[in-house]
């Protein structure tokens, strides 16, 4: 079964490239060691060590498989053609809360990069969703339904 394509930023790229790298040269090895070590503590059967080694392993593995497979099939946002006033994927933009009056700085990105936390909205999410297509503007608010409730912003300014 083919993986859908996943659609990052060049930034998104670079850090899930440089995770990997990580997880092969410095994870692989520490964990190798953890085995090697726990297999000196003698019967497997009932060895803790051993078992934790092994399960980190196979997260290890797993996230390492999850990485090849979405950079095989990444297609990588352009930020040069997406200079535009309308909010595309790999946008930054000002967007107000307007019931809190706060004003936060977001890029919207493909889910495989989201971290609402650092300001990476997924294009999957209730907000990206609701954003994209749309044009900055300092009346009109656009009401966004979340598990938490109904939260209305407005798109301050397109970056």
């Amino acid at each position: 079964m083919a993986m859908k394509q996943v659609v990052m930023t060049t930034e998104g790229i670079k850090k899930a490239e440089e995770e990997l790298e990580l997880l092969k040269t410095v994870k692989r090895k520490e964990i190798t060691e953890k085995i090697k070590v726990a297999r000196g503590y003698g019967d497997l059967s009932e060895n803790s060590e051993y078992d934790e080694a092994k399960n980190e392993q196979a997260i290890v593995e797993a996230r390492i498989a999850e990485l090849e497979a979405m950079l095989k099939n990444v297609r990588v946002i352009d930020d040069e053609d997406l200079k535009s006033n309308v909010v595309h994927l790999g946008s930054r933009l000002i967007l107000l809360d307007v019931e809190e009056g706060e004003e936060m700085e977001i890029k919207l990105v493909g889910s495989a990069e989201a971290d609402p936390e650092a300001g990476l909205i997924s294009d999957d999410s209730p907000i990206g969703k609701a954003l994209l297509g749309k044009k900055a503007s300092k009346t009109k608010d656009i009401a966004v339904e979340t598990p938490g409730g109904t939260v209305n912003f407005r798109i301050v300014k397109i970056l």
